[in-house]
């Protein structure tokens, strides 16, 4: 017997890891990455977005929608190169809200939970109704006798809303898979259709050449903040690091390459639509679906109705992973004491957090609803919804930025680059979401700006009123997964240990 088999048949005892994670209770170590990549792929939604921001961005920016685009892009990237100085670093199931504590404390961290609350659920609100805004639109076309586009809509973001709660609650794997499956299948007809838009009439790329008489900064600033919208989601797989199998290694590729190959097609997708329309002559701004009617224009009517059922999809998706994250932010608040403990349970089978599920969809699904009631329109409740979702987002994103250099600086890891991409970052976003405020309370959704507001001042208060009451939570918030006995040989000594849910399993699985 070698030196390497007699270590594994009689390993030397390891002391002081303990027996459980404090995440205990999930999937631990189950999910590849292809799940992984998956939730934060549909998280964005790219192929929702790809036929949504463009014309949101365009509306506002006119000629200049590319640069915007482009700008947006550059400053995801950077936000998602700093957010995997934690991910590279840390595996926690709080994501923005975890990562801002290790580095900022428990005030900050807070605040940006909120944030990431906000964001979460209200952009998992946007893509439900964006969902059955499509839906009601492919019915109707299907059937034109007069069915009313909002009830249909409400119907199914209610209908979608509970599917998606059992999806959430039946496990992580179905879910990721699920919504892989959609939108790789989302972005290849959409490619398709950017291809042969662009291939039949390449003189329109003429057209992409902004003018530098008609550039606007405020304009440009807004349409750069409404760009930044169709990236956010992209660190959602962060939120699953307890259940990687290699979070170090896949939550950070899936970030960065989420970011870039959504940036990719944007920027694509804007280009199609802008020579589309132009060698048509279709108004733009009077598309109740680009897709749709680009295609129709081409010849083609058969690829509006399924990439209009694609993005449908995608935008289910979208809500799927968003509130994947959302309850595990949830989970993670509970474990640590910060929510009500139940929070913090798992199902003992399935090894989800059942109970933040049963608690937060309803809630997801229940205010869009009642918004597209009230406004009476689904694409209206929608540009307010996008607001909250928004500046929670760039909220939590902001703190994380600034967490970043001090987390590094602590562990003695800092970097000149790291924390000035650090600053680059926080410093564009702050700027951004600042002027795209401001200008929405100007207009008709300034009902968005001033409800986040008020509901980022009311968790604010809880937080607060929380600590008052409960002190030594200021030592608790900010837990994250390592290493426990059953991970590493010789940490326990039967060949057979009890994993985190409390079934049997391998050393070192």
């Amino acid at each position: 017997m070698d030196a390497l088999a007699r270590a594994i048949a009689r390993p030397e005892r390891i002391e002081g890891l303990a027996e459980r994670s404090p995440l205990s209770g999930l999937a631990r170590r189950s999910v590849g990455f292809a799940d992984v990549l998956a939730q934060s792929v549909s998280a964005v939604a790219p192929a929702g977005a790809a036929f949504t921001t463009p014309l949101l961005v365009s509306a506002v920016a006119g000629a200049t929608n590319l640069p915007a685009l482009a700008a947006a892009l550059v400053i995801a990237l950077l936000t998602a190169s700093t957010i995997n100085e934690f991910t590279r670093r840390m595996a926690a199931t709080g994501s923005l809200y975890t990562f801002v504590a290790r580095g900022l404390g428990t005030g900050p961290a807070f605040v940006a939970g909120v944030g990431l609350l906000i964001g979460y659920g209200f952009i998992a609100m946007f893509a439900l109704a964006g969902a059955g805004y499509y839906l009601a639109l492919l019915i109707t076309r299907i059937a034109p006798i007069g069915l009313d586009a909002v009830a249909l809509g409400t119907g199914a973001m209610a209908a979608l809303g509970l599917v998606c709660l059992l999806v959430l609650a039946r496990g992580i794997r179905l879910s990721t898979r699920v919504t892989l499956f959609v939108e790789v299948t989302s972005v290849a007809l959409i490619v398709v259709l950017i291809v042969a838009v662009i291939a039949s009439s390449p003189e329109g790329l003429v057209m992409l050449v902004p003018d530098s008489r008609a550039f606007d900064v405020e304009g440009f600033a807004v349409a750069a903040t409404l760009a930044i919208t169709a990236f956010v989601g992209f660190e959602s797989s962060a939120a699953l690091g307890v259940e990687a199998k290699r979070p170090f290694a896949s939550i950070p590729r899936a970030i960065s390459w989420t970011v870039l190959l959504s940036g990719l097609l944007y920027l694509g997708s804007a280009a199609a639509q802008t020579i589309g329309f132009e060698v048509t002559g279709l108004d733009a701004a009077s598309s109740t679906s680009p897709a749709n009617d680009l295609a129709a224009a081409f010849g083609v009517p058969w690829a509006g109705f399924l990439l209009d059922v694609s993005i449908a999809a995608s935008l289910f998706a979208c809500a799927v992973a968003s509130s994947t994250a959302l309850v595990r932010v949830l989970f993670s608040m509970g474990r640590e004491g910060l929510l009500p403990q139940v929070f913090g349970t798992a199902h003992s089978r399935f090894r989800t957090p059942f109970v933040a599920s049963a608690i937060a969809l309803p809630v997801v699904t229940t205010v869009p609803v009642v918004l597209v009631l009230v406004i009476g329109d689904i694409w209206a409740a929608m540009t307010v919804l996008i607001i909250f979702a928004a500046a929670g987002y760039i909220l939590a994103y902001v703190l994380a930025c600034i967490a970043a250099p001090v987390f590094l600086h602590r562990i003695g890891e800092s970097s000149a680059w790291a924390t000035a991409k650090a600053a680059i970052a926080a410093s564009a976003l702050t700027g951004v979401v600042a002027v795209y405020l401001i200008e929405e309370t100007r207009g008709d959704r300034a009902i968005g700006v001033w409800g986040f507001i008020a509901l980022l001042a009311a968790g604010i208060a809880v937080y607060w009123l929380r600590m008052l009451r409960r002190p030594w939570l200021r030592h608790a918030i900010g837990v994250y997964d390592h290493a426990v006995a059953g991970d590493v040989l010789g940490g326990i000594p039967d060949a057979e240990w009890v994993d985190d849910s409390g079934a049997g399993g391998r050393r070192g699985g």
